[in-house]
Formats: structure tokens, sequence, C-alpha cells
């Protein structure tokens, strides 16, 4: 039996290098008593996104998104009788339509309460279609309907652009952001849903009649006549297609007649008062008063008071210009007028002080008056406060009742403070006043119509010392000869020190818009005795502006 070679050293020892080394053997790790062993580490779990900040992001996306589509896409351009227009729809916080008609300025409705505003740009005129209507004036009597199917297609197919714009636009914004098909798809449809609501309120608060209400800007304040006098307002525009008809045809003719602007034509049947207050000195508001005479062709000015600032000798020669404005000037005394003031002026051809209830007939109106029972040009001086005027508009009711008696009712009265003016409440139709450097308009509730002006100085001086300069306004108020009651009134606002801005609003007493009641008129029927004064909340203590 042959026996296996044995192995040869050299192999062996190969065969034991080759042979992984054995493995130490770990001891086993005493306990101490005691001790414990490290925990092991917990599983965290990924936070989950809060539910409103999502829908906050998603709420920011959509309405950014739809923005931009609107800019991009929403309008359309428009043939509107003669004219071309774009109409586009804009994000605003209020609402309202506006007209822009360049270069002359634009026109500024109420049309309705939403998140978005209507613009309607008119670019050009159609020299084609405007001859027609210059050559062939019978075709205004159809404009009117013509006008109305336009703007009616203009907004069906401004609508269904805008929709499709802000869909899109949100759509793909959420693509963007979000890169997943579904969310781009949500935001889509919230946005949609964002127009449907908007769209929904827009059409509850719809005013037609927003156009009897204007307010301008640019060169278009200086030409009201635009939309009409005060009269052929009140008998005339009674529905938002002849409100538009009638825009568009003036429009037109304005363009036709070259740049320059018509001249306002007052209703011969209108008189009209300018209403100013608080000039405190500021020599450029003769000059605004004096444009305001001319251009609306006023029958009579009435001054409210606090027509200087110390009322010292040294600022009487600042009231000369007066007595070439062109029209009777009314005056009270106001806080920052001085006896001294009031006697210049007595003094002055064509101005009429009033003072302790005396009573005028200008320009085929009555007015009474009261001066300010105190004099408190700086803020140093003691004031006596609401009780004082209170006290003076008292005299003021009492000398109104002694004109009523007498078989010469009064029209205006005027009185410096509010606080006094308030007393006249069911002794006159209208109470003129100032002081508050703001404009404001109040049927008490005995019926006087109360119209406090702002400042048609633009606070004077004091106007440097505020950042926001008070702006300059005045008012001309359309009353009826045969009556003598208010018919409509412009409020006028021009920018204040530096500015260059300007506004013209036109308003209606309720009596006098459309659907009103013929011969509707909101003051009563006087008493024998004055009627308690109206219950106002107390303002605190009387401020000097």
């Amino acid at each position: 039996m042959a026996r296996a070679p044995a192995a040869t050293p050299t192999a062996w020892s190969h065969a034991v290098s080759a042979a992984p080394p054995p493995r130490p053997r770990r001891r086993p790790r005493l306990r101490t008593p005691g001790r414990t062993s490290p925990p092991l580490p917990a599983l965290e779990l990924a936070a989950r996104p809060n539910p409103w900040a999502r829908a906050a992001g998603l709420t920011a996306v959509v309405v950014l998104g739809a923005w931009l589509g609107l800019l991009v896409v929403g309008n359309v351009r428009v043939p509107v009788g003669p004219m071309d227009t774009t109409m586009t729809l804009r994000p605003s916080a209020t609402g309202g339509t506006k007209i822009n008609v360049s270069p002359l300025g634009a026109l500024h409705l109420d049309s309705h309460a939403a998140p978005f505003r209507l613009d309607v740009n008119v670019d050009q005129l159609d020299p084609v279609r405007s001859r027609a209507l210059v050559d062939h004036p019978e075709r205004l009597s159809g404009l009117q309907d013509e006008v109305a199917q336009d703007v009616g297609h203009g907004a069906l197919d401004l609508a269904v652009r805008s929709s499709a714009a802000v869909v899109i636009g949100a759509s793909t914004l959420g693509l963007a952001v979000y890169r997943r098909p579904r969310r781009a798809l949500a935001a889509g449809g919230l946005a949609l849903a964002l127009l449907a609501a908007s769209g929904g309120t827009a059409f509850a608060t719809w005013n037609p009649k927003s156009v009897l209400e204007p307010r301008f800007s640019g060169l278009l304040s200086s030409a009201p006549s635009l939309v009409g006098n005060a009269r052929s307002i009140v008998t005339e525009f009674d529905v938002y297609q002849r409100e538009l008809a009638r825009l568009v045809t003036n429009v037109t003719k304005l363009y036709d007649a070259t740049s320059t602007l018509p001249a306002y034509a007052p209703d011969p049947s209108t008189i009209r008062v300018l209403h100013v207050s608080d000039i405190h000195l500021n020599p450029a508001s003769w000059k605004i008063i004096a444009s305001l005479v001319e251009q609306y062709k006023v029958n009579v000015i009435v001054d409210s008071g606090d027509t200087m600032d110390h009322g010292s000798a040294a600022e009487n020669g600042f009231l000369d210009p007066i007595e070439d404005l062109g029209a009777p000037y009314v005056w009270v005394r106001g806080n920052h007028d001085s006896d001294l003031t009031q006697e210049y002026l007595e003094g002055l051809k064509n101005v009429h002080v009033l003072d302790d209830g005396r009573a005028v007939d200008v320009a085929g109106l009555r007015f009474a008056g009261m001066g300010d029972p105190e004099f408190s040009p700086d803020r140093s001086t003691e004031q006596g406060g609401k009780a004082v005027q209170i006290l003076s508009g008292a005299r003021l009711a009492s000398a109104l009742r002694d004109q009523r008696q007498t078989g010469t009712p009064v029209d205006i009265a005027i009185a410096h403070e509010p606080n006094a003016a308030r007393e006249t409440d069911g002794l006159v139709p209208l109470v003129l006043s100032g002081h508050l450097h703001h404009q404001e308009m109040e049927v008490m509730p005995y019926g006087t119509r109360l119209r406090i002006e702002g400042t048609t100085g633009g606070s004077g001086l004091r106007a440097l010392e505020q950042k926001n300069p008070d702006p300059i306004e005045a008012s001309i108020l359309y009353l009826d000869r045969d009556t003598r009651r208010l018919q409509a009134w412009d409020e006028i606002r021009l920018g204040g020190l530096g500015l260059t801005t300007a506004e013209v609003s036109r308003h209606l007493p309720a009596e006098n818009r459309p659907g009103a009641t013929p011969g509707a008129s909101p003051a009563p029927t006087p008493t024998s005795s004055a009627p308690p004064p109206a219950t106002t909340p107390d303002p605190g203590p009387r401020s000097s502006p």
C-alpha cells in the first residue's frame, strides 16, 4: 500500500499563511451596580407643514398669478361710438371705474365695490365716425343705444378674456412654484372662484347712476360742462345709457373743437354761490377765487371766516384784492379775524360784512350771519369752547326767527364754527361754516343742510408744519332762482403747497336725484320757537385751525 507523500515545509507554510487569523474572543463586560447603558437614539418623524401656511401660500400664488395674467392678457379694444377705447380690469381696493381721456385727464365713477377697477382708456377718435356725427347731427338721437350696445359687447368680451387670463396666470405660476399639476389646477380653480365672487360683488353693488356724481382730474377739472350743468343733471340725466351717450357726445365735440376746452355755460335760472373759508393769509387764494368766479360765472362769493392769520392791522392790505374778484363778497368773522379786520372790510366796496344776525339781499338770495364770538389767533389764547359757540348760534337763530316773522325769511345763514351753525337747524334751508379745514355736507335732524367748507388757503403757512399739506378746497353751490333751494354742488380740490393736482366732483341732494319724489325738500316748515339743538357728539376742546 503506497503512502501519501508528506507535505513539504514550504507548502505547509504557504497554507498556514493563507488561512485567516483567528478572531480574538471578547471578554464579557462586567456591569457595575447603578450604571446603565446609554439609550438607543429615537427615530424622528418629519414635521408636517402647517395647513394655514399652505393655504396662505396658495392664496398668494393665486393672487399674484391672476394679477400677472390680467396685466398680460386682460384687456380688449372696443369701438364705443366714434371713439376707439381699451377696456381693462385692474386690481383695486376700492373698485369703481376710471375713464382716461388723454391728454385731458380722467373721470372717476363710484360704479361698483369690488376688488377690481374698470379702466376705460380713450385711445383715439375715429375721424370717419366722428365726422359722420358732425355732418349728420340727427344720428345723435340713436347714439345712446349704439353706445350701450358697444359697452355691453366690450364688457362681455372683457369678462371672458379676464377669466381666461386669471385662470391661466394662476395655473402657470402654480405649476412653476409647486411643480405639481394637481396643485397648479387647484390654483387655477381657486382663481376662477375668486373672480366669480368678485364679479358677483360687482354685480350686486353696481350703481348705474354713478356718472351723476363724477370726480374730475387733470385738465377735465376745468370743464365740468362735459357732463352738463346743474339744471340739466337734475332734469335730464335719468338712465345710465343716456349719461354715457351724453358723455361720448361731449367728448366728441371736445376733440372736434381742437384742444381748447369749452367754456362753462351755466343754466340762466341757476344762482351760483362760491363758498370759500379759512384762507389764512394765503395770497394764492385770490387768483384761484378769481379764476373760479370767471370759470363758473359766479353770482356771489361767501367767505365763512378765518381770512386772516393774526388779525393785525399790518395784515389788512392783504384784503384789497377782494374788490376786484368780479362778484359780491359776503363775509363773517372767524376766530383768526379781529375787529380791526372787520372794520377794514366794511370800508371796501362790494363787501357785505355780516354780524349779530344782520341780513342782506345779494344776487337774489337773502343772507344772515354771525361773527365768531372768540378771537384766538394762536394756541396761547384761552378759548371758551363749545358752550360759547352754542350761545352765539342761539343769537343767530333768534335773528333768523325775527326775519321770518317780518316776512323776509333768510335763505342762507353763515357762522364760522359748525357748533354755532347747528343751532340754526329748522330755521333756514342752508347754513354755511368752516373752521375744520375739511369739507362736509350734513342734513341735520330738523332738515337744515349744513355745509362745512375746507381751507381755501391750504391752511396758509401752517401747511409748512405738517408732512402732507392740506388741499385747497372750495365749493360751487347751485341754487334754483325761484325756490332758492340747493340743486347741486361741485366740490373743488386742488393740491396743497408744492402739489399740482386738481379734482372736481359733482354732488346732488337726495331729493334731486333720479327717482326721488318730485318737489321733495329736506327743509322743514319753520315753527314759532327754535328747535332743540342737534344731538351731536361733543368734539372736545375747540381747536384753533
